[in-house]
């Protein structure tokens, strides 16, 4: 199975950052595509306009976020990917880790995805909000 790790840098607090991404009117603003997500450990979400589905696992207020993970393009018998996102306070604000595990063979793809359709976006969203 893929596994990838991605950084981004953000001039917000890891508290910031935290809250945006499991808030459904701040990540869908941060991202552009509707999400139905909140904070709670073991409830499901949705993002990206239902592209992306699945589950919150693990809830660290303001250090950690894993969820279970998985698009409308997988098949219907591959196992769920795992997202786990790593906030880290740094001088000028956050340093994001996204470590994406369990992909299958087309898995690569999403590493674009992050970065285009997540952290420029975020990186857009949190500067307007200075």
């Amino acid at each position: 199975m893929l596994e990838f790790i991605l950084n981004a840098e953000f001039e917000v607090s890891p508290k910031t950052l935290f809250q945006a991404w499991l808030s459904p009117k701040s990540h869908s603003k941060m991202t552009g595509g509707k999400a139905n997500i909140n904070s709670k450990q073991g409830s499901k979400f949705s993002a990206w306009d239902g592209y992306i589905k699945d589950k919150n696992l693990i809830i660290e207020p303001y250090s950690r976020i894993l969820q279970s993970w998985r698009t409308s393009e997988f098949e219907a018998d591959e196992e769920d990917s795992q997202i786990e996102i790593l906030l880290l306070e740094i001088e000028l604000g956050t340093r994001l880790t996204l470590i994406h595990k369990n992909l299958g063979p087309n898995g690569e793809k999403h590493k674009a995805g992050w970065e285009d359709h997540y952290f420029e976006p975020m990186k857009c969203y949190f500067n307007s909000s200075k």
